[in-house]
């Protein structure tokens, strides 16, 4: 062993997570470094080469607002961007972008190269270097010591990773990557309550051999959005998604080879994600449905490998051959690369505290999929709330938590670290109880002050939001004043759209109010413009129109937040209150909440208990388990 160098942040992996775990410990002043198992495949897309979606999107916009890079990389790297939902509310709207794969990797690679404090090695780690409770740094295979007072494990699939293709299994990371397998024997050594989780990909076919004219086209919008609210240029030569079923003949190959599937001969061990089964999966769990929606999504624009979403298998590489070709479009397609389970090690994420670090080990944190979520956003997400922590235990500064109510991000975290998870986890809105408030539009709203007050984003970044607070304050204030008056021509207009007359002199401000009356039709009808910017005009039209919801949501967070101000003392002994149910009591121990709110959310907790434990706070005579060791 010898001592490789010494810093505040060691980031082990360069997924998703990682990337964006040592982009914020720099952008918060921390000397890093990041350890891959191949700097080639730095924020690789094992799976579909897409970025957001429903919730996702959400997440991805809100990973920009905190400084982060996913969203600037894909609006650098997309090769076709739309909005879904468009129809309805704002509260549902997501952005989800089909990414140039082997670009994505680059531009990212790129964009940490960049960075002053960053140094990125090639390298396999296999065990943390732990003393008296405290993690000290990381040891790799080379024998090279790496030394740190903060660590960030974003191992993602990798852990004991075992790639399974019919009745054959052998041991690997995602595409064809080394598995790493004794750091996972170092974590259970060190104590780690350890799961085994599966995830799967579909087959990959050439473009060449697919007939289009059997399928249907899925283009992106004619004027993309973007992720960033720094992107200010669009990428309008996009290519398009198509759109193919499965059939009853699909479904007859699938079902008579039952028994040479993976996950149905019980080859297969770990918990699959239910949000996005395997074919064999849907064909079983839905059997009354003739046929299963399959998108085929190039992987870039200097490729001709297309991903066969909806597709996932773990059956014989022999049958997806044979359930492709009954597919239109796909009778004479050529796999380059088959379908494949995936069993990995994940870390129950109970042990861990709501900035990520692991309550045993002080300064080592986790983040991405080895917390048992599913997804490149959620795993974003996670690695820059932990790069934002693992940097401040090192240099002192304040930890940074976001609660329910300000980001999907505190949702994730707070469902993962209070809730846990049996299966692989996916963020949903539906898991989201102040959703109206958790937009795509208004990430920036919610995070940039945040963000700028734990040094994470720039001085200039801030005064740009600044100007946009301002703008947005002087256009509502603006149509406020203007009144429209009952005229033959505004009362056509209304008519056109479906709304009733006007009687009276109305503000434009009240008017807006409509359902159906947009910002574009109160400049109509006036005859005043604006030259704000687009999301500006969209800011002032979704508060006017929704804000008695959003009033009626902020006051179930200010509630919400009375509970969450509830702090629970420091090593409280659970066993010492009285009335607490025995299941109750165990959770309670096992996830250690930090506040009446938190406890409150913990399976196994009901609101008799939540009573209890408010009563015996309040009462002050707290006994700690340090009292009876």
């Amino acid at each position: 062993m010898y001592d490789a160098g010494h810093y505040d942040v060691i980031v082990v992996g360069a997924g998703h997570a990682g990337v964006e775990a040592a982009h914020a410990a720099v952008k918060r002043g921390a000397k890093t470094l990041m350890l891959s198992l191949n700097l080639d495949m730095i924020a690789f897309m094992p799976c579909n080469p897409s970025i957001g979606g429903p919730a996702k999107g959400v997440v991805v916009r809100e990973i920009d607002a905190l400084g982060g890079l996913m969203g600037k990389v894909i609006d650098k790297t997309y090769i076709q961007m739309r909005m879904l939902n468009t129809g309805k509310g704002p509260a549902v709207r997501a952005l989800r972008a089909q990414a140039d794969k082997p670009l994505y990797i680059q531009e990212m690679k790129y964009e940490l190269e960049k960075l002053e404090q960053l140094t990125m090695r090639q390298a396999m780690v296999e065990e943390l270097i732990v003393e008296e409770g405290r993690v000290k740094g990381v040891l790799t295979e080379t024998k090279a010591a790496f030394y740190a007072p903060s660590v960030i494990i974003t191992t993602g699939t990798f852990m004991r990773g075992r790639v399974i293709i019919g009745d054959m299994s052998y041991e690997s990371g995602p595409n064809n990557q080394r598995a790493s397998v004794k750091l996972a024997e170092n974590l259970e050594a060190l104590g780690f309550e350890l799961v085994r989780f599966k995830t799967g990909t579909p087959p990959r076919v050439n473009s060449k051999t697919i007939d289009y004219s059997k399928t249907e086209i899925q283009p992106g919008d004619p004027v993309p959005s973007h992720f960033s609210y720094e992107t200010k240029t669009a990428i309008l030569d996009q290519i398009p998604c198509w759109l193919t079923y499965t059939t009853e003949e699909t479904h007859e190959i699938i079902n008579d080879n039952l028994n040479l599937s993976a996950m149905y001969s019980g080859m297969i061990k770990g918990t699959g994600p239910r949000y996005c089964p395997s074919i064999e999966d849907k064909v079983v769990r839905f059997h009354d449905k003739p046929r299963h929606q399959i998108f085929l999504e190039p992987e870039g624009r200097h490729t001709e490998e297309v991903y066969v979403q909806g597709f996932s298998t773990s059956l014989p590489e022999f049958v997806q051959h044979k359930m492709l070709r009954s597919i239109p479009g796909l009778e004479e397609a050529e796999i380059m690369r088959a379908g494949y389970a995936i069993e990995y090690d994940s870390v129950v994420p109970t042990q861990l505290w709501p900035t990520l670090e692991v309550k045993t080990i002080a300064g080592l944190f986790t983040a991405g999929q080895i917390n048992g979520t599913s997804g490149y956003e959620e795993a974003a997400g996670q690695g820059l709330m932990a790069g934002a922590n693992a940097a401040g235990h090192a240099l002192g500064l304040d930890p940074f938590i976001l609660d329910r109510s300000q980001a999907y991000i505190g949702v994730l975290i707070d469902d993962l670290v209070t809730k846990g998870t049996n299966e692989p986890y996916r963020l949903l809105t539906s898991r989201a109880e102040y959703r109206l408030l958790l937009r795509h539009d208004n990430a920036d709203l919610r995070l940039v002050e945040l963000a700028y007050q734990h040094k994470m984003i720039t001085e200039e970044r801030y005064q740009r939001f600044q100007a946009k607070l301002q703008q947005i304050d002087e256009e509502t204030k603006r149509l406020s004043k203007i009144v429209v008056r009952p005229s033959d021509e505004v009362n056509q207009h209304l008519a056109s759209i479906g709304e009733t007359p006007v009687k009276e002199p109305i503000k434009a401000l009240e008017l807006m109010k409509r359902p159906k009356v947009t910002y574009a039709l109160i400049e109509e009808i006036t005859g005043e413009t604006s030259d704000v910017e687009a999301d500006v005009k969209e800011q002032v039209e979704i508060q006017v129109k929704y804000e008695g919801y959003i009033s009626k949501s902020n006051q179930q967070v200010e509630r919400m937040k009375k509970m969450e101000n509830k702090v629970i003392p420091e090593n409280i002994d659970y066993t010492a209150i009285s009335g607490l149910a025995t299941e109750a009591r165990q959770k309670l121990e096992k996830v250690r909440p930090l506040s009446v709110g938190q406890a409150s959310r913990i399976s196994g907790v009901n609101p008799a208990d939540v009573s209890i434990l408010l009563v015996y706070i309040e009462q002050g005579q707290i006994k700690r388990r340090t009292d009876t060791e």
